[in-house]
């Protein structure tokens, strides 16, 4: 078999994939977990990366992490190297972190700061908005610049945080709906005025939407998170079903203290099944954040806040993102595929940016409760996958009390992934 033909096999394997996809999430039953396929199989694997991660927004990374002009990070999304950097206007822009002259990874750091971003390869030059300045003396007369300047993605920042969508169009969701309540929800945070205290990478031999899944139900906490359940309330947000009415008692009260200090905290979402939510949560009686102990992590509040007992406003975005923002730090955390079976999860902890650690707080103390929590849902997770790649594996049905937003969650990566598979 040449090339030509094993390129036409693949090809018709992935259309037969998308085919059989369809079909499966068609049938399946909303409250039930997915066939194994659509969790072990490299084909479904290759259609979640086409019709999610690259055409949906991604969440990577806060607008503090790139304070200056020049400063940049880089992710990576499946086989997609990007770049996301400050211009000289102060603008956050992505862009696909690859020459346009023989394709090499332009910045091969995690992070760092330039005047202008520099191919290690030929020296092909590029501005901070992407223009082509440079490209050596051996370039044909007829060769123009305007023409090879960076590929950018679709970027957009509200409260702080950094989207990216790689798609060709941007998705029609009202997704700015979305970022105008986290302006007004993040405003009290000033995170421009934050820093990065620290971040940890997780590799995790599972599935992505298992770690989602995962993380979308707390019917596993009591067993399995005694460090978290320190502080926090295992009831999803103010309507989860199964909250008893001292919660309710307990969250009015704090409410009263919030709106006091005009601090938002009503259940806010976005789309048909929940894609994006946010809401503030308050904590245990008598603990301030997510510490062992529930004292707090930083001498420093942040922004505006002066009620230490702020509770945790919890900010959800999927495909790849929930987050916990607290009176003197919080903590974003972000999901990316590798594989068919194996996931990155990076996970940061931000700080008022005058801080001093050692003397305003102690790293060690402030990661410690979700270095043990995300320690066990790697374990959750791996487990989750063997078993699923079992033989014995069939879809089981999931509680509509413990495991709702599991349930939002599929529907939601199901309609999207039908939807963006019917728009070809």
């Amino acid at each position: 078999m040449n090339q030509h033909d094993l390129l036409n096999v693949r090809h018709a394997s992935l259309n037969e994939a998308k085919i059989t996809m369809a079909e499966i999430l068609e049938k399946r039953p909303s409250n039930y977990s997915l066939d194994a396929q659509l969790y072990n199989d490299p084909h479904m694997f290759r259609i979640d990366m086409e019709e999610v991660f690259q055409k949906e927004w991604l969440f990577v990374g806060m607008t503090s992490e790139i304070p200056k002009k020049g400063d940049y990070f880089t992710v990576e999304v499946g086989q997609n190297p990007v770049l996301i950097v400050r211009d000289g206007e102060g603008n956050v822009r992505a862009f696909h972190n690859t020459c346009r002259h023989r394709g090499s990874v332009i910045c091969t750091e995690h992070r760092g700061k330039v005047a202008n971003l520099v191919c290690p390869y030929h020296q092909w030059t590029y501005d901070l908005k992407g223009n082509l300045l440079f490209a050596g003396t051996e370039m044909n007369k007829d060769f123009d610049m305007k023409q090879h300047g960076l590929k950018s993605a679709f970027c957009k920042t509200g409260g702080g945080f950094i989207y990216i969508c790689l798609g060709k169009t941007e998705p029609e969701d009202g997704f700015d709906d979305y970022l105008a309540t986290l302006d007004a929800y993040m405003e009290p945070y000033d995170v421009e005025n934050t820093k990065l205290a620290v971040e940890s990478t997780m590799y995790e031999r599972a599935n992505w939407k298992l770690v989602l899944e995962n993380n979308r139900e707390c019917y596993h906490c009591a067993g399995n998170h005694p460090e978290l359940l320190n502080t926090l309330l295992e009831w999803d947000d103010t309507e989860d079903p199964r909250a008893p009415q001292d919660f309710h008692d307990h969250y009015n009260a704090q409410a009263a203290k919030w709106d006091e200090e005009g601090i938002p905290h009503k259940h806010q979402s976005f789309g048909a099944v929940q894609r994006n939510r946010i809401v503030r949560m308050p904590l245990k009686k008598g603990t301030e954040v997510m510490t062992m102990d529930g004292t707090k992590a930083c001498t420093k509040t942040l922004g505006r806040i002066q009620n230490r007992e702020l509770g945790s406003m919890r900010i959800l975005h999927l495909p790849n993102s929930w987050n916990h923002m607290q009176s003197d730090h919080f903590i974003v955390f972000r999901v990316l595929p590798i594989s068919a079976q194996e996931s990155i999860v990076t996970t940061k902890w931000f700080v008022h940016k005058d801080a001093v650690e050692g003397v305003d707080y102690d790293t060690d103390n402030l990661r410690k409760v979700w270095d043990a929590t995300n320690e066990q849902d790697k374990v959750l997770g791996e487990r989750n996958q063997l078993g699923i790649n079992s033989i014995g594996y069939q879809p089981g049905p999931y509680s509509e009390t413990y495991e709702f937003g599991v349930i939002n969650f599929l529907d939601w990566y199901s309609a999207t992934v039908q939807k963006n598979l019917k728009e070809k």
